[in-house]
């Protein structure tokens, strides 16, 4: 079952979500959420532009949150989309910004 994840307004149809706590500066628990999606050749570049930023709202309908997240960890399959007809794996988790509420 995918679920939809919603990057700075870009949506991205994720799977093997999950949703977990991860430890903020000072200790406190913040929501932090884990999903697959893949990316195309066509998507490369706007999709690696983006998560280059770091910080960013994300919205998960599915989760009722809403909020402004960081990175928390990422890998990729492959590190060159450039050629045509590629399509690689992404993995990502971000956490809720300390401070944020959802």
């Amino acid at each position: 079952m995918n679920t939809e994840v919603w990057i700075d307004g870009r949506k991205f149809d994720v799977s093997d979500f999950r949703e977990f706590e991860a430890p903020a500066p000072g200790g406190q628990p913040r929501r932090a959420f884990a999903f697959d999606f893949k990316v195309t050749h066509e998507d490369y570049h706007d999709v690696a532009t983006l998560l280059y930023r770091g910080t960013f709202r994300v919205r998960i309908p599915e989760a009722g949150f809403d909020a402004q997240a960081d990175i928390h960890n990422y890998s990729t399959s492959l590190d060159n989309l450039y050629e045509k007809g590629a399509v690689g794996d992404y993995h990502l988790e971000l956490a809720e910004r300390t401070g944020e509420s959802s």
